[in-house]
């Protein structure tokens, strides 16, 4: 498989073209014969024309790639060699939606043929790869594991807005059913990983191993979450603090802060799940959810604690939130905390304006029914800076000054100008 990829006698397809699929796909478009899948016909035609829909990559990083985008289950029928990478949400409820993974099991298993790969990098409990996906492949396709088709997963680390920390450069950790088909997966993802590979013992290993990296940051995260909120009925400023710790060598640089997006604010709700599946309870990861999820209500009940003590009618204050997507410098907005914020502000009747130079009005609208302004007034009662973007990077104290009103509230989540401000009311995490 390995040698007929790379002499384009085969060829290899990515199922999911978001921020993971995409990148995957032309990295081994460069080197082999790539289809690229998406169920989304819209974006399949933004992609053939070089233009990435989730606005993290250059319309450079298609050139010279051998690869056709299609939303057609008939192109599949021409790889060999599949590559799973859609999302893995939860509900409502913090409950895993495996609905876009079965999906594309099935989808796999209408065009798998004999002798052919299945790696799936989505993030998963342990388990899910052989005990749900696996299923449906066999029943669709008719075909049986290890006689007929190999199976493996290799978790992606693909982290938006990181420019440094890409797709070559970051060891890629894979597993298959088998010896074999583990030398093989090794040997097709080393094409285009320079750092090589790690190979786990197992899928489960492999699965795992992805779940508890951001399971580890998460409760990290939560713990400085906790310690800002002691911190701030201390009086001393938590930036501050963890400054003067971070002078130990082993002490480890986390930060308060929302905890939104499609990894550290889901990933551990698959583990908790699979472990509660189990009879196991957890303690720490979900008490480390707990605290993160509430975070975007504490910071709106703070503010309004301090209208209030200014003799602020609430529901004549005027807030303005800079910022609405999951992190800073990207334009994804999926399970962007910044959103609460903005409702319990909404819940205390706050009248509240959002901005964000990266986010997609429309888009926004449509999953949150909340409106963007394009320019901001010149009478805010507070301004919460909620995303750090290099774009607010160079707004100083004057800029803030000249939108709030005298007795003005600055609201600054990251800390990022806490060594600026002099003059204005001013808090941060």
């Amino acid at each position: 498989m390995y040698q007929q990829l790379l002499n384009k006698e085969k060829k290899l397809a990515v199922i999911g073209l978001g921020y993971v699929g995409l990148p995957i796909a032309l990295e081994f478009a460069k080197q082999i014969s790539v289809i690229g899948f998406d169920i989304n016909p819209k974006r399949v035609e933004m992609m053939r024309n070089g233009i990435d829909p989730s606005n993290e990559l250059e319309k450079e990083a298609f050139a010279g790639c051998d690869i056709h985008f299609t939303a057609d289950l008939e192109d599949l029928k021409q790889a060999s060699f599949f590559i799973v990478a859609v999302p893995t949400p939860v509900d409502v409820h913090n409950v895993p939606d495996l609905k876009p993974v079965l999906s594309a099991s099935r989808t796999i298993g209408a065009v798998l043929k004999k002798g052919d790969y299945v790696v799936f990098e989505s993030t998963v409990y342990p388990g899910c790869t052989e005990e749900d996906c696996l299923p449906v492949i066999e029943q669709v396709s008719g075909l049986k594991l290890f006689t007929d088709f190999k199976l493996g997963y290799s978790p992606e680390r693909i982290n938006p807005g990181d420019k440094e920390h890409t797709l070559t450069k970051i060891t890629k950790v894979v597993s298959g059913c088998d010896a074999e088909s583990l030398d093989t997966i090794a040997n097709v993802y080393e094409i285009v990983v320079k750092a090589g590979t790690h190979r786990a013992s197992s899928i489960k290993v492999a699965e795992a191993a992805k779940i508890i990296e951001n399971t580890q940051r998460d409760v990290n995260i939560a713990l400085m979450n906790e310690l800002s909120c002691i911190f701030d009925r201390m009086g001393i400023n938590t930036y501050e603090v963890l400054k003067a710790a971070g002078t130990k060598w082993n002490f480890l640089k986390f930060f308060p802060g929302l905890v939104g997006g499609h990894c550290i604010g889901v990933d551990p709700y698959y583990l908790t799940y699979k472990a509660e599946a189990l009879g196991y309870k957890s303690e720490v990861i979900l008490a480390g959810r707990r605290i993160n999820d509430d975070m975007g209500a504490r910071i709106a009940k703070k503010l309004v604690q301090q209208l209030i003590q200014l003799d602020k009618q609430i529901a004549h204050t005027k807030v303005l939130v800079m910022g609405a997507t999951f992190k800073e410098n990207v334009s994804d907005i999926r399970n962007s905390k910044v959103v609460d914020v903005i409702k319990a502000l909404k819940d205390f009747s706050v009248q509240v304006e959002v901005t964000d130079p990266y986010a997609d009005s429309e888009e926004f609208h449509h999953e949150y029914g909340i409106d963007f302004i394009t320019t901001p007034a010149k009478d805010y009662d507070a301004v919460i800076l909620a995303v750090n973007h290099d774009k607010f990077a160079d707004y100083d104290e004057a800029y803030f000054k000249a939108m709030l009103k005298p007795d003005g509230i600055l609201v600054d989540i990251k800390g990022d100008k806490r060594n600026q401000i002099k003059d204005l009311k001013y808090w941060s995490l």
